[in-house]
């Protein structure tokens, strides 16, 4: 084992294991944890500026999926190591969690991770571990080998193992493999998601869907190539022999080729919040014409929130699964539901017992947010659309009904459509979320230090950015909100590859239109007129510019041509005359 000193990473979300493994690694020579923190998006930033400074500051992360109990945030967990290791490829990740399904261990290892330890294992024993996955080498629990390699088929793991296969040369050339299929995969990702981006131009769907081929094929020929014919013949052994163990699965498979192919609302969830994760590594700069709160914040600030509320989104779906809620109850618990998840991120991201001194008082600042939930709810929440339907989408796996037509669950057109509503709704509450700090704390100075960009840091900026907020206000609730209730759409907020854009879809909305008053009202019925006067409107334009020009060329025109005319005879009339009265006055007399 090499006496080489570990630099690590630690990822962990709950404090108090934070905590105490920290304080109990600081007393083992030559092991130091660099940093210790709460989220993923944390240590993607920590190591993008360890990676510009000393590559070698890190040399291991541990980490754990999520809170290592909810489904999702286990596949969130796999994602990111996916992410991780296509980022870093030579980066060794441990995984110390509280999980020990056999599922999750085999996807472990697929997606690139070096080592597992359960939360619990001795010191001593976690400290040799990490030294050796650091070291480059592999470290499973020995309690897990039983996990990882059922009974059912020793003997065909057995058989790989065999002389024309020597052991280190089949893992060298398997890590090969798992190592390759987990960066194209990565990428395989990012253009997929790409691809899913409205507006889109043409020309950028034909390259990326070329590239979205090419990195199937290369997939492809990578299992070929890496993969000896003598393991396949094993591999398909080993199929085999499970089969033979489970003679129902046979019959579960045909039966399932014969139904409809439906994915478990678990699935289903994580595929879709994987594919948002992806795209919330896109530029998170706002292109529209509209101001949004989170613009005062870095791009780094902004990413740890709505991720933060993703993750908070699907803690919350996972507990409305397991509370067996019926679709009629959602719909009456929906307005709380978001309520909900404003409260959840609010408190996470700015921290449940953090404190700021304004003059000579010490104020809890989550405590002074929450006091603002009224108006959040008002502004913001109560107008997020087609909240109601994601979620029967993701609990029920009910059809969506967007753009005046209706998607299957599993068809991509209703993958697409979902992500638009998850990503506006992730945008939509991280404004809620800045709204009352801007509204209170907005020009303090330690706020300012810790989440504010450069661009929006001085007082008058501030400012100019609050008033421009106000002002979106007026225009939304007059004039923009009537406008889209009388078209029958929705603006949807998107993450696009060259930052948060809009997007519109079409949704009736008789009911608002009916509830419309006052000013709004007026402005439903200003557009109704010009809609009803505008071709009349244009006809008499159009006839009364053709007799304007009929009059300019043909009467004036003609008019002014003859006066013209008239002049220029008078004028070579009198120079006849001149020059006739001077050829007389030269004749002698």
């Amino acid at each position: 084992m090499s006496d080489r000193p570990i630099k690590l990473l630690l990822i962990d979300q709950d404090p108090i294991f934070r905590l105490g493994l920290r304080v109990g690694l600081e007393a083992i020579p030559n092991l130091e944890a660099i940093a210790v923190v709460e989220t993923d998006t944390a240590a993607l930033q920590i190591l993008a500026e360890i990676a510009q400074k000393d590559p070698n500051q890190v040399n291991l992360v541990v980490l754990e999926f999520g809170n290592g109990r909810s489904i999702t945030s286990q596949q969130l967990g796999l994602q990111f190591c996916r992410q991780l290791r296509a980022l870093y490829p030579n980066l060794p990740i441990l995984l110390l969690s509280s999980v020990q399904e056999q599922g999750l261990l085999l996807a472990a290892k697929s997606v690139g991770i070096n080592g597992y330890c359960p939360k619990g294992t001795p010191l001593p024993e976690l400290v040799t571990a990490m030294q050796e996955v650091a070291d480059g080498g592999s470290y499973w629990f020995q309690d897990t080998e039983a996990i990882i390699t059922p009974n059912f088929c020793t003997d065909a793991i057995n058989r790989v193992s065999t002389p024309h296969s020597p052991l280190p040369f089949f893992r060298l050339r398997n890590n090969l493999r798992l190592s390759g299929i987990a960066h194209i995969d990565a990428t395989l990702a990012t253009v997929t998601a790409q691809l899913q981006v409205p507006g889109l131009p043409v020309l950028d769907q034909a390259i990326l869907a070329g590239r979205r081929r090419e990195l199937l094929a290369a997939r492809w020929l990578l299992n070929r190539l890496l993969v000896s014919p003598q393991e396949r013949q094993e591999k398909d052994i080993l199929v085999a022999d499970q089969l033979l163990l489970t003679p129902s699965l046979s019959g579960a498979i045909q039966q399932r080729q014969t139904m409809s192919p439906l994915l478990s609302p678990g699935t289903l969830q994580s595929a879709l919040f994987a594919s948002c994760v992806t795209k919330l590594q896109f530029s998170l700069l706002n292109v529209t014409d509209v101001p949004l709160e989170i613009d005062i914040f870095r791009e780094d600030k902004k990413r740890e929130l709505l991720y933060l509320i993703l993750q908070k989104l699907a803690q919350q779906l996972d507990e409305l699964r397991a509370s067996k809620i019926e679709i009629n109850q959602l719909y009456e618990v929906k307005i709380s539901l978001l309520r909900d998840l404003w409260q959840a991120a609010t408190t996470d991201f700015f921290g449940k017992f953090s404190r700021i001194k304004l003059g000579n008082q010490n104020i809890e600042i989550v405590n002074l947010l929450l006091q603002n939930i009224e108006v959040v709810q008002r502004d913001i929440l109560n107008k997020i659309p087609l909240v109601f339907e994601l979620y029967c989408y993701l609990l029920f796996q009910t059809e969506l009904n967007i753009d005046n037509a209706s998607y299957p669950v599993v068809s991509a057109e209703a993958k697409s459509q979902a992500l638009m509503i998850v990503e506006n709704l992730l945008i939509q509450v991280a404004n809620g979320v800045v709204q009352p700090l801007l509204n209170s704390l907005a020009d303090v100075e330690i706020i300012k230090q810790n989440f504010y960009g450069r661009q929006l840091i001085s007082t008058r900026e501030i400012e100019r950015f609050r008033n421009d907020l106000s002002w979106k206000y007026r225009l939304k609730n007059y004039i923009d909100e009537p406008k889209a209730v009388f078209e029958s759409r929705y603006e949807l907020f998107v993450i696009a590859p060259r930052g948060i854009a809009t997007t519109s879809v079409y949704a009736p909305r008789n009911q608002e239109l009916v509830k419309l008053s006052n000013i709004p009202l007026v402005v439903t019925l200003l557009l109704e007129f010009s809609d009803a006067i505008a071709p009349r409107l244009k006809s008499l334009l159009a006839f009364v510019g053709s007799g304007i020009v009929f009059i300019l060329t043909q009467i004036v025109g003609r008019g002014l041509g003859l006066i013209g005319r008239g002049i220029l005879q008078g004028i070579g009339s009198v120079s006849l005359v001149e020059k006739n009265l001077r050829r007389n006055s030269d004749r002698p007399k």
